[in-house]
């Protein structure tokens, strides 16, 4: 048989097995599959309806194949808040954020003199769009609006080395920076406060140790309250930075 030619038995039972799948098993592996490929992230709220009408089917399959998701640990249910994607192994991020939490607070000190009054205003901008997000929340966007108002601040930091691995840690954490704030979505008032207090100590030209501990107390308490949402049995403070 020729390279690239497709063979009618193979493919014919390749659509056989396709269509003896219940319909539940064919939600279910729809759903394992986005979840594997990260097109629904941690953190994803999976909205019965609209993944039935996806697929064409009741939503009764559907939250068949959900149950059996979170029998696995890949789905999560919570009380008003439905189904939302596991967060498999949360022992990256807060790695990653105790690593951030000290050189990001050190390149923003590093930065604050060198900041313009153009970047300064820019970073305002941004608060107040990521303001404007929270009455109708995306985590997703008020994530990345978060990671930008943070790159302003810290960007003209003159220590190539400290940037470099400030850079590599976000990096690292890959789809979970863009889902943060899906898990714990009162955060994100908390961290526009916070802002305006950082912007304020940088505009008053505040000592950098201020400026410093000011963005390592902003950012330990997104870690913080992360880890009280999905350990809420874990002291506090056993994650320290």
């Amino acid at each position: 048989m020729a390279s690239g030619t497709v063979n009618p038995g193979m493919a014919s039972g390749t659509a056989n097995k396709a269509n003896s799948l219940s319909k539940s098993q064919q939600a279910y592996r729809w759903i394992k599959e986005r979840i594997a490929q990260q097109e629904f992230t941690p953190g994803y709220r999976l909205v019965l309806a609209t993944i039935a009408g996806e697929l064409g089917m009741s939503v009764v399959p559907v939250r068949e194949a959900v149950r059996q998701l979170e029998a696995e640990g890949l789905v999560t249910f919570e009380r008003n808040v439905g189904a939302r994607v596991s967060m498999v192994d949360d022992s990256q991020y807060r790695s990653a954020m105790q690593v951030i939490s000290v050189v990001e607070s050190a390149a923003t000190a590093l930065a604050a003199r060198e900041l313009t009054k153009d970047d300064l205003r820019r970073a305002r901008a941004l608060n107040e769009i990521m303001a404007g997000h929270l009455e109708r929340f995306d985590p997703r966007a008020f994530s990345a609006l978060n990671q930008e108002f943070h790159h302003t601040l810290y960007s003209r930091c003159a220590n190539a080395r400290l940037l470099e691995i400030v850079n590599a840690e976000w990096a690292r954490l890959g789809s979970l920076r863009d889902s943060i704030f899906a898990f714990v979505p009162e955060r994100a008032r908390e961290s526009v406060q916070e802002h305006d207090q950082i912007l304020g100590l940088i505009e008053n030209g505040a000592p950098l140790h201020e400026i410093e501990e000011a963005v390592r107390r902003h950012r330990k308490g997104t870690l913080s309250a992360f880890i009280e949402h999905e350990h809420p049995d874990e002291p506090l403070g056993s994650a320290p930075i």
